[in-house]
């Protein structure tokens, strides 16, 4: 097995590596004067199973370039067999088609992977199950609510919780951990007039008198999260807080969360975090290093993934 890490989380690649007591494989990830990509593996990976570790997060366009040409610099090197770990799945809210004449990026993306070389994709808490689909290669999702179910058990000991999904889409989701966790489950119910606008309409579930865990896959610019905590603590909750998997954090988001009644946001590291959410005071991150570095040795063993959950 070889771990190979491209530019945009090595951190989280290097702390995979450590927790299965592997180095990384020497490779050069770097760019041309005209900013082209250039990868070169320092080591030989013929007949290995090699694992790249790549979210592809901001700048997406350049980490997903990344990505493709380390992939196919691989299979050129007669790697065995090459995974795509992509902790943080890029172009993954495009998965239909919201109008006329719009695409859907998450396919095309499965499709450059895939043509890239690719034999096999591990991600975590894909934005909608379906994506796996759009793979003909066999696809591992992995779930970070067992990991923040047993956070939330510890940090918030003794408060009486109840769960809380800041829309709709994100049921199935939120109530995987409500169930976890024993405790009841909330619904916002959310109109969106745009595309990164979100309002707030009605407060789905009794709130009053209890502490509020708001899950999601994504915050991005944090408006959706940030009004359903001020819903809430208007509908008298003692107190909210947010668990999300991916902190993309754009634009003015960290600022939001830090000017919201969001007690603490608890994110993973599956998108590396900036100073700005370094050093907030309501934002933290647990990492999801520990898990990977399971799911890659038992891909690797060829034993189950899918029991990491039960």
């Amino acid at each position: 097995m070889k771990i190979v890490a491209c530019n945009s989380n090595r951190p989280l690649a290097e702390a995979v590596a450590t927790a299965l007591n592997i180095p990384l494989t020497k490779a050069s990830v770097r760019r041309f004067a005209d900013m082209e990509v250039f990868v070169e593996i320092h080591e030989n990976v013929r007949g290995e199973d090699v694992f790249v570790v790549q979210s592809t997060s901001y700048p997406a366009n350049d980490n997903l370039m990344e990505l493709l040409i380390t992939l196919d610099a691989l299979r050129r090197g007669s790697a065995r067999r090459a995974t795509a770990v992509i902790p943080y799945f890029g172009y993954a809210r495009q998965d239909r088609k919201s109008g006329p004449r719009t695409p859907i990026s998450a396919k095309l993306v499965a499709n450059l992977i895939t043509e890239a070389g690719a034999d096999r994709v591990l991600t975590l808490d894909l934005h909608a199950g379906q994506i796996q689909g759009f793979f003909d290669i066999p696809v591992d999702n992995l779930f970070a609510a067992p990991m923040f179910a047993a956070d939330i058990r510890e940090r918030y000991k003794g408060r009486d919780l109840i769960v809380v999904s800041p829309d709709v889409g994100g049921v199935v989701r939120a109530r995987q951990i409500a169930t976890r966790l024993n405790v009841d489950l909330a619904i916002i119910d959310k109109r969106r007039e745009r595309a990164g606008v979100s309002e707030v309409m009605n407060v789905i579930g009794e709130v009053e008198g209890r502490h509020c865990i708001l899950v999601d896959d994504i915050v991005d610019s944090a408006g959706t999260l940030c009004n359903a905590a001020e819903a809430l603590m208007k509908n008298g909750a003692t107190g909210v807080s947010a668990y999300v998997t991916h902190g993309v954090f754009s634009g003015g988001a960290v600022a939001r969360v830090a000017a919201s009644p969001i007690e603490m946001m608890t994110t993973t590291d599956s998108i590396l975090a900036t100073e700005a959410v370094r050093v907030s005071h309501n934002i933290r991150q647990i990492t999801i290093a520990p898990l990977l570095a399971e799911a890659i040795r038992r891909i690797s063993e060829e034993s189950s993934v899918s029991s990491l959950f039960c």
